[in-house]
């Protein structure tokens, strides 16, 4: 019978991995670019990064976002989150000894009952950092935007303890009205994919 050898990541090597990643993102404006600075000298300081209990200790951590993307039919999949009260990629926070890329991969799971194939590879493809709303308001989550291929033809079973509902939205949709029931950074986020796919 064969052994099975659990590789434990040191500290060190967590922490190391999660500088790596964050700047390996290619920011899109200035925002972006102070946000990444932030969460670098943030990860360096040795502060604590996970969310050691909930709802926000310590009151800043690192989240993964998982947006769905139909890319031929130009829509994207958002749910209904109960707790923020606004229309959000799935997603959620990394566990403490996690890297965020794992954390895509199991939300994907959890959420949404599919697994995750990413657009642009295990990279973060977008940093943002926000103050929550909702019932857990007050806390600083610092999201990476994670970017998966889902076709809007196929049904999903979506968890209902943490969503209302799920929707498909047209990029055009999204884009051209205000809406005040998004993640504050959602339409640059929009802007920063639809100027990648351009590119391709």
């Amino acid at each position: 019978m064969v052994g099975v050898i659990e590789i434990t990541k040191t500290a060190n090597e967590i922490r190391d991995a999660l500088k790596n990643t964050v700047k390996a993102i290619d920011p899109i404006d200035g925002i972006e670019s102070e946000h990444r600075k932030d969460a670098l000298e943030w990860i360096a300081s040795g502060a604590e990064v996970y969310r050691i209990e909930k709802p926000d200790k310590p009151p800043k951590h690192f989240v993964s976002y998982v947006v769905p993307v139909d890319v031929e039919n130009r829509l994207v999949l958002l749910v209904d989150h109960i707790k923020a009260r606004l229309w959000l990629p799935p997603g959620g926070h990394v566990e403490r000894n996690e890297f965020p890329d794992e954390t895509a991969r199991r939300e994907c799971l959890e959420e949404l009952g599919i697994t995750a194939e990413f657009l642009f590879g295990p990279k973060p493809f977008f940093i943002t950092q926000a103050v929550t709303v909702g019932q857990t308001a007050g806390h600083t989550d610092v999201s990476l935007w994670y970017v998966i291929k889902m076709n809007s033809r196929k049904d999903v079973v979506y968890d209902k303890h943490e969503f209302n509902s799920i929707r498909w939205f047209g990029f055009e949709e999204l884009m051209s009205v205000k809406r005040d029931d998004l993640d504050p950074h959602f339409i640059r986020f929009m802007r920063k994919l639809q100027n990648h796919l351009a590119l391709q």
